[in-house]
């Protein structure tokens, strides 16, 4: 697990000992935070139970983080900025979308693109989950700036779907937050060992069933439910 922060002043060249030893530090403080915060919560861990669990001094802490809050930011960053590039690149198969089939595929690469990143920060997407519902201050911030993201993704895939006339809706948030809520409520399920079932055929039935129940039908198909 890479984490997206640095000093102030870069110690060494790219690439050189020191930038490898600032890099292995980062990343061994933030796998020790994550851990903890898995484990206790954020609010409860302090700087110094992370300190004292990877073996670093206070002071070292600091030459990496300006606090707590910038910590957990650089565990989100990574997966935050990948989130919003699979949203993109989304949005953009759906503006070409003209009819169910390229809809649900527009979907598809969606869910096969967030895929790898879940499983490349499985524990980051755990803090997430565990988080979610807490008060989105301190520490948690950048965790409730990441949710937005989602949120705010998602809407704006709905809207532009309604607007393609793929989807029909009468408020594409209601749409978004209840396909969001689904998500991570199976994601729940899946992480804490409740439902044995593989994510890809998760995701995808997911995908099936809230597009066959929203998604704009052609005649042919409204006369053949009548």
């Amino acid at each position: 697990m890479a984490v997206a922060s640095a000093p102030a002043e870069r110690p060494g060249a790219p690439g050189g000992k020191r930038d490898r030893n600032r890099r292995e530090r980062t990343t061994q403080l933030g796998q020790t935070a994550l851990s903890l915060f898995l484990a206790r919560g954020i609010e409860v861990v302090t700087i110094d139970d992370i300190c004292r669990a990877a073996d670093v001094a206070k002071g070292s802490f600091y030459r990496y983080f300006t606090d707590k809050e910038a910590l957990v930011e650089a565990l989100v960053s990574p997966v935050d900025q990948a989130v919003r590039e699979a949203l993109d690149a989304c949005e953009l198969r759906l503006r070409e979308a003209e009819d169910a089939t390229s809809l649900n595929a527009a979907y598809q690469g969606l869910a096969l693109a967030l895929f790898p990143v879940a499983i490349g920060h499985l524990d980051v997407f755990r803090l997430h989950l565990q988080e979610r519902a807490a008060p989105p201050v301190g520490a948690r911030a950048p965790l409730a700036a990441f949710a937005k993201t989602i949120d705010d993704g998602s809407v704006r895939l709905t809207q532009v779907a309604v607007d393609r006339g793929l989807l029909h809706v009468s408020d594409p948030r209601i749409s978004a937050f209840i396909v969001v809520g689904a998500i991570e409520r199976l994601a729940h399920a899946v992480l804490s060992g409740a439902l044995d079932a593989s994510p890809i055929d998760i995701l995808t039935t997911l995908i099936r069933l809230v597009l066959d129940g929203v998604r704009t039908r052609s005649k042919d198909e409204r006369e053949a439910r009548r």
